[in-house]
Parts: C-alpha cells; sequence; structure tokens
C-alpha cells in the first residue's frame, strides 16, 4: 500500500521550510509544490539562485515517488540533471513532478518548474528505493 500525504508540521523539513516550499498537490506519482521568490533567496546577480530551483525539483520528485512507495519504502536522490531555461526575480514558482519510471529499486522522474506562463527549468532524476529496516 503506498504512503500517504499528510500535512507536516512546522519543524518536520526545516530546509523545505527555510525555501518556503509548499505542497499543492500530491498522489499517485505526482507532486505539485509552489515557492515564491523572496529577496533572501536572490543571489548576487539579482535572480533567484539556481540552488533554490534545483532544491524545489528535489523536494518535488521525492514527494511525487513516495506517492507510490511501499510504507516500508524509503528513497534517496541519485542524480538530477536540471536544465535552467530562464532566470527568475520575481514571482511564484510552481514545481510539477512525475514518475516516468519505477523498478523495484531505481526510480526516473521528471519536473518542469513554471513562473506564471514561462518555463523556467526542466529536469530529469534518478532515485534509489529501499526498504526502512
Amino acid at each position: 500500500m503506498p504512503k500517504e500525504f499528510f500535512e507536516p508540521p512546522e519543524g518536520f523539513n526545516p530546509f523545505g521550510d527555510l525555501l518556503g516550499i509548499v505542497f499543492t498537490a500530491y498522489g499517485g506519482g505526482r507532486s505539485r509544490c509552489e515557492l515564491e521568490a523572496r529577496r533572501e533567496l536572490i543571489n548576487p546577480h539579482g535572480v533567484l539562485h539556481g540552488g533554490v530551483v534545483y532544491s524545489m525539483v528535489d523536494f518535488g520528485m521525492g514527494a511525487a515517488l513516495y506517492s507510490v512507495m511501499e510504507e516500508k519504502e524509503l528513497c534517496a536522490t541519485v542524480e538530477i540533471k536540471i536544465t535552467y531555461l530562464r532566470s527568475v526575480k520575481e514571482g511564484k514558482l510552481i514545481c510539477d513532478s512525475e514518475v516516468v519510471d519505477r523498478r523495484r529499486r531505481i526510480a526516473v522522474l521528471e519536473s518542469e518548474v513554471r513562473n506564471g506562463d514561462e518555463i523556467v527549468a526542466k529536469a530529469l532524476g534518478t532515485f534509489y528505493v529501499y526498504d526502512a529496516g
């Protein structure tokens, strides 16, 4: 039986909380998370730091995979290739992620990050699935 999504309590995910990542959809091998571009996340060039977008993708992919994993399973990121298409100065980012393929121990996922109607990044990731015990 797949794991159930729950609204995590404050402090459950300190790094995600720091970035301001909020999940708005989850289930069936998909997830959607959102993040408001804030001044604290801007790099010295005046645009959103690429690591923020990467982290959003990593969280989104993990949640999408989590929704199709068994209760006793955990996962870890093996690699993510991300292509940045546009810089972001302001706005709300939306990251849609989905499981492309899931085998016993390896899963492949895709994410797309948008700022309004513009695609700002695309990513392909590989995750390792293992038993929690």
